[in-house]
């Protein structure tokens, strides 16, 4: 569990990052979380865009995404979601205490 001064951190990291992958029509699919998965292994922390054509409400997405990846849900503000999760081989980001 992050505490606040965590996730401020993360999201002032989180600020100059690209989408790493879109939510579409589909909604959240096991081949998306695998590939999210990847990307937080190599990344760490990470944004992902919804599509204005996605039928599933973003709020539920964005914990699909976090649930589906066992990351931690930093934010979500408009239409992207930012997670986190510890690498456990490639180590890059130093959390605040």
């Amino acid at each position: 569990m992050l505490t606040g001064k965590q996730k401020r951190y993360l999201r002032s990291q989180a600020h100059h990052c690209t989408p790493v992958t879109q939510v579409g029509k589909g909604g959240v699919s096991d081949n998306m979380i695998d590939q999210l998965n990847l990307a937080l292994e190599s990344h760490e922390l990470i944004k992902v865009s919804i599509l204005q054509n996605c039928e599933v409400h973003k709020k539920d997405v964005a914990v699909q995404l976090a649930e589906g990846t066992g990351a931690e849900l930093v934010q979500l503000i408009g239409k992207q979601v930012v997670l986190y999760k510890e690498s456990a081989e490639n180590k890059q980001i130093k959390l605040p205490n």
